[in-house]
C-alpha cells in the first residue's frame, strides 16, 4: 500500500522540513480532490482530477491510490463509469496508513 522506500527518498531530496510541508500540502489537496470525485464533477474534470491524484501519490508513495486512480482515469478517458467510492476507500486507507507509518516512524526504517 505505501512504498516507504519512495516516501524515504522523498524525504531525504528535500529534507525533513521539506517533506512535511509537501506531505501536509499532498493531504489537502487530495482531500478537496476526493471529495469533489465523490460529490460528482462534469465528466470532462474526472479524468484530470484522478490525474492530479496519481501523480502526486506516486510521489508521496502511495502505490495502491495511484493503481486505483489510473485504473480510474483510463475508465474516465474510455467514457466508462468510476467507482468513487473505491477510490475514496483506497484513499482512505492511504491516507491512514501513511500517516500511521509516519508517527511510528516507518520512513525512517526503509
Amino acid at each position: 500500500m505505501i512504498d516507504w522506500k519512495r516516501v524515504e527518498e522523498l524525504r531525504e531530496e528535500i529534507g525533513a522540513d521539506g517533506f512535511v510541508e509537501v506531505a501536509d500540502m499532498f493531504l489537502d489537496e487530495a482531500e478537496g480532490a476526493v471529495r469533489a470525485l465523490v460529490a460528482g464533477l462534469p465528466p470532462e474534470e474526472v479524468e484530470g482530477q484522478l490525474h492530479f491524484l496519481k501523480g502526486s501519490a506516486l510521489n508521496l508513495g502511495l502505490s495502491d491510490l495511484a493503481a486505483i486512480c489510473q485504473e480510474g482515469e483510463r475508465r474516465a478517458a474510455t467514457g466508462h463509469p468510476v467507482d468513487m467510492a473505491q477510490v475514496a476507500a483506497v484513499w482512505q486507507a492511504s491516507r491512514a496508513g501513511l500517516l500511521g507509518g509516519l508517527s511510528a516512524g516507518q520512513a525512517g526504517a526503509a
